[in-house]
């Protein structure tokens, strides 16, 4: 776990955390959405555009041979990061979402037909349920639903319990964005295999809190995304597993994904050009590689040690407000929680007035209606932690919330 020096020297680390919001110090806990950057993934791009910005990959000249290095280099970061066996299994893609729809576009539509199904899970966030739900609509797809137990954990059994012969993909979470249920996805993994059936993983909330290993989890998709991992946006990664790759068909046509264009034919380059069309984000992938450098450097260990002191001392505090509800309690919860006043405050309403006194926390129903809709509410407050948060930015919080509740009595 982190020293208090070496907090104070991460926090020195990200610029915005010195920022005022309403005469206050900011206390960012918002992270769930998006992390802060640190200095040096800043700094990084601003010198990529200062100094070296070219194109990749189509020139000859200096500046594109340095830009195409640097952007490459990534791949073989992000391989290294989730313990890839090669490069070719990694696919660079705008985020999560973008990742998934590659999945649901470029390997299920060409291969499911009416009637097969897809395995999700109430607690995922509507980027792995709306491209699902797009091939429901046009292919006449079914998808099939595992409800958490009351207190928002998953148990994989009830994954096989969903099991048929028409079954074609499980498709689920690692970390709940709202509840921050930590999944057994590797138990989940071993009961698709066990029945032939393929598993995409959204690490989208786990990827910053813990150690990701695709050869050990023997997942066959997982997706991330670079800007939660304080990298910058449209940046973030797909994996496919090897045996998979040649299973998929372009998903965008442009540039740099062809091998040959002819005017009645064309052929198509291997994976991973093949789904990375046109000119990319290189900039952001460079940050993004430098953010996966920076977490690495810190270690992914001491981070998730160092996360859940932080959720260990929250969750203390919370238990002092009788008054608070806490949307669920799971055995294995990553920093992350939610909560509502009842009757008493609406969360939009208690954002706001946590806003007054620069602690960011976010209103609604987090991109997870039908959880919400399992949980009977239209919406929550989510404060969700990462490394650089501290034990005294959840007093402030907690003081907030007394003050939220004054308020309102």
């Amino acid at each position: 776990m982190f020293s208090m020096e070496e907090i104070q020297r991460i926090r020195d680390e990200f610029p915005i955390l010195a920022r005022k919001i309403n005469q206050n110090q900011l206390v960012y806990l918002d992270n769930g959405a998006s992390s802060q950057k640190p200095r040096q993934v800043i700094d990084a791009i601003d010198n990529f555009y200062q100094s070296e910005y070219a194109n990749v990959h189509r020139g000859l000249h200096h500046l594109s041979n340095i830009a195409t290095e640097k952007y490459e280099e990534v791949r073989n970061k992000i391989a290294r990061f989730i313990n890839a066996k090669n490069t070719d299994e990694i696919i660079y893609t705008s985020g999560s979402t973008e990742g998934i729809n590659i999945v649901a576009y470029s390997w299920a539509w060409p291969r499911l037909k009416a009637g097969d199904e897809i395995i999700l899970s109430v607690l995922e966030h509507h980027a792995n349920i709306v491209p699902w739900n797009f091939l429901r609509e046009r292919s006449g797809i079914v998808i099939k639903w595992v409800e958490p137990d009351q207190f928002g954990n998953l148990e994989p059994l009830a994954f096989q319990d969903q099991i048929t012969d028409k079954t074609k993909l499980i498709s689920v979470t690692q970390v709940s964005n709202v509840l921050g249920t930590v999944v057994d996805v590797k138990s989940i993994i071993e009961i698709g295999h066990n029945f032939g059936i393929p598993v995409l993983v959204d690490a989208s909330q786990s990827a910053v809190h813990q150690a990701i290993d695709v050869q050990n989890l023997d997942v066959d998709f997982l997706v991330f995304t670079g800007h939660k991992i304080y990298g910058p946006t449209a940046s973030g990664a797909l994996y496919v597993k090897e045996e998979h790759l040649g299973n998929f068909v372009p998903f965008k046509g442009g540039g740099d994904m062809i091998d040959e264009v002819t005017r009645d034919h064309i052929t198509y380059a291997k994976p991973p050009r093949m789904l990375e069309a046109g000119t990319p984000a290189i900039a952001q992938m460079i940050g993004l590689g430098v953010a996966i450098d920076y977490v690495t450097a810190l270690g992914m260990n001491k981070i998730q040690a160092h996360e859940k002191s932080v959720r260990d001392y929250a969750l203390e505090r919370f238990a002092e407000l009788n008054w608070l509800k806490l949307h669920g309690s799971p055995k294995d919860q990553a920093a992350i929680f939610s909560f509502t006043m009842g009757e008493v405050a609406h969360p939009h309403d208690l954002s706001t007035i946590l806003d007054q006194k620069g602690i960011a926390v976010r209103a609604g129903h987090h991109c997870a209606q039908p959880l919400m809709n399992f949980l009977g509410v239209n919406a929550t407050c989510r404060a969700s932690f990462a490394l650089y948060n501290t034990k005294e930015e959840v007093d402030k919080l907690v003081d907030g919330l007394i003050l939220c509740r004054k308020l309102f009595d």
